[in-house]
């Protein structure tokens, strides 16, 4: 085509919709008209995206009308019900929620992995993976083409911006409760009692006090006591690695961060490789940055990469009682190549078909 293709945001008043139009302004103008979409309650905003002002727009079906891409960055029950209709209206939905992940009609991409999935898309729709599993996939993508990865096991750090802005709101209110007191975090429920105290029945979206503390739980609870994010890092990489017999075991941690997810793998291959090997194949893949320099306190950690593109990766070690095993630690923004910058390179993949 000649015109460069229509863009519609859906969530773009969201904290990863926010973010989303941050990275539209920066990366390659690929797109014509961008289209700015929300619920009833943030229509008629106007927010700025590449300089200029544009007003958001309501969610209905006729947004979509003349629309190439829709990006939905909304809960998985609005995607479930809106992404088909835009799809119904001749565009490409690629969709941020969990709603269509395991769908095995509707392709899971990372573009550095497995771009070339996003081509074979029968109901029109692309997902985008969950932000846990992204943090990682660049650097086990790396890794898998070269040695056959067998086995992962992971224990994750994840941001309070992983449960969204009330997430965020919360952590802040707990440190400003806690802020300062050196009586708290000595005794067992001091701190729960100090936030009761100063927050009162304010509802939280953690189980437990996140300030002063890490909590063993992020998702929902699904059988045999798993959470919902344990089993997405499971599933999702499966499917994203094209491996369909991987054996995953992962343990989701909230953590006193406020965004930028982090994740202890254990990761065992098919081949033998060493550190050595594994720094060169991560040094040369696409959005990877290695840090990994422990004599000289060199390692990734969320305060140091917030608000970056690339993961980062380091403290790589062959395990020591497991063959063919490197042990690693990965960061990177959940908001960003975690949720929005994915969505956009997915879109772009879809823009360059269309050009």
């Amino acid at each position: 085509m000649s015109r460069k293709p229509t863009l519609a945001v859906v969530g773009a008043t969201g904290a990863v919709g926010t973010v989303m139009l941050s990275i539209l302004s920066e990366r390659a103008d690929v797109w014509g008209e961008i289209r700015l979409v929300a619920s009833k309650r943030s229509a008629g905003k106007r927010l700025v995206v590449r300089g200029e002002e544009v007003e958001v727009r309501l969610l209905e079906p006729s947004v979509f009308d003349g629309v190439d891409v829709a990006m939905f960055d909304v809960p998985d029950e609005v995607s479930a019900q809106w992404a088909p209709i835009a799809v119904s209206r001749g565009a490409v939905a690629v969709d941020n929620s969990g709603a269509f992940r395991m769908d095995p009609d509707v392709p899971l991409v990372v573009p550095e992995v497995n771009g070339a999935a996003a081509a074979n898309r029968p109901k029109g729709i692309i997902a985008n993976p969950n932000c846990t599993t992204l943090t990682m996939m660049d650097a086990l993508g790396a890794l898998h083409a070269k040695w056959q990865l067998t086995e992962l096991v992971v224990a994750s750090y994840q941001a309070a911006s992983g449960a969204g802005q009330p997430g965020v709101d919360r952590l802040h209110d707990e440190l400003g409760v806690v802020g300062g007191r050196r009586d708290l975090g000595v005794r067992a429920g001091d701190v729960r009692a100090a936030l009761a105290e100063k927050l009162g029945d304010q509802a939280s979206p953690f189980p437990a006090p996140l300030a002063l503390n890490v909590v063993p739980w992020a998702g929902s609870l699904k059988d045999g006591g798993w959470s919902s994010e344990e089993l997405k890092v499971r599933n999702e990489s499966r499917k994203i690695l094209d491996i369909p017999d991987l054996r995953v075991s992962a343990t989701c941690v909230r953590v006193p961060v406020v965004t930028t997810h982090s994740l202890a793998v254990h990761a065992t291959f098919a081949s033998p490789v060493t550190v050595d090997e594994a720094h060169e194949a991560l040094a040369e893949a696409p959005n990877v940055v290695v840090v990994d320099d422990p004599a000289k306190g060199e390692f990734p950690t969320p305060a140091d990469t917030v608000g970056a593109d690339p993961t980062f990766i380091g403290r790589i070690r062959q395990a020591l009682d497991f063959p063919n095993t490197l042990d690693l630690f990965i960061t990177g923004d959940n908001l960003r190549k975690g949720a929005a910058l994915n969505t956009a390179q997915i879109a772009e993949l879809i823009a360059a078909e269309l050009s």
